[in-house]
């Protein structure tokens, strides 16, 4: 199975996970917001911040931006999504202050204009959304950018991601298995679909988790996901759609830990007698020492 690089790192079966943090729209629209939380992703180990972009008047029809809805932004449904998207200066400190950590950035964009965007600020990958999986012209012009491609699978059928896979091809590309609602319930995860996908497609394949809990993510890594990504926020009870499936600052401090700790005991997968136990061999074997 071949190795996909992103921002330098190789992504695939021999190397670390690559541990994503979406941030996604949990900054509320406040950069002051999104900053501290490429910090927290920083601070915790991530390889990478996530963020999301949409030109609004093209990924949604008037009538949706119409639609009542409350918010911080006003009372329509078009206030609260223009009042969610960064723009052009917003993106530019995102960029300046994502490379003073040392943490690469990128997007997951819902249209054509968005990918053109985010273009500009030279990401080492972009992402798809499981709601944009079946959008060829987003495909093949995400494609076109010629960057490794991440693209979840959620709310998707095999066929589904059959053509996807055809229209992206399968160079530098990995797949996320997903169960797209928010939260998840442990029974919606499925988690042994990640060893359908890589059985079926040979490329190398990940998890995007929006449950609640932190277990069922390192019971992803030990099914061999070699990319985590989780929604990562400050405080799951603030305002916002996404918080309450997101991880918090001790959840992320956790998750990023228990990783590495699965990763320690997964080992080559070589049987062997350890230097460590040949004392014990010694003690308590009777036959055979």
């Amino acid at each position: 199975m071949a190795t996909v690089t992103i921002g330098g790192a190789g992504i695939g079966e021999g190397n670390r996970c690559y541990v994503i943090a979406e941030i996604g729209i949990n900054h509320n629209g406040d950069l002051d917001v999104a900053k501290r939380l490429i910090d927290l992703a920083a601070f915790c180990g991530c390889n990478a911040v996530k963020f999301q972009k949409r030109t609004v008047d093209v990924v949604y029809t008037a009538e949706e931006l119409a639609k009542p809805r409350e918010s911080p932004f006003g009372m329509t449904n078009g206030d609260l999504k223009r009042g969610l998207e960064f723009g052009e200066g917003q993106y530019r400190e995102i960029d300046r202050y994502c490379r003073e950590k040392k943490l690469p950035w990128f997007a997951s964009c819902w249209d054509e204009g968005s990918v053109d965007f985010i273009a500009r600020f030279d990401p080492p990958c972009f992402k798809i959304a499981s709601a944009s999986l079946t959008d060829d012209r987003l495909l093949k012009h995400t494609r076109a950018q010629g960057k490794p491609i991440i693209l979840s699978t959620g709310m998707s059928t095999l066929d589904q991601i059959d053509h996807a896979v055809e229209v992206l091809g399968k160079e530098s590309l990995v797949l996320l298995h997903t169960c797209a609602t928010y939260p998840a319930t442990y029974d919606e995860l499925n988690l042994r679909a990640i060893l359908t996908l890589r059985q079926r497609y040979g490329v190398p394949v990940g998890y995007s988790g929006h449950e609640s809990g932190l277990a069922s993510t390192s019971a992803a890594v030990a099914l061999g996901a070699c990319v985590v990504e989780r929604h990562i926020t400050l405080d799951r009870a603030m305002w916002g759609s996404d918080q309450a499936a997101s991880v918090g600052p001790s959840g992320l401090t956790h998750l990023v830990r228990d990783i590495r700790i699965v990763e320690t005991a997964l080992g080559d997968g070589v049987k062997r007698v350890l230097e460590r136990e040949r004392p014990i061999i010694a003690k308590l074997r009777r036959v055979g020492a």
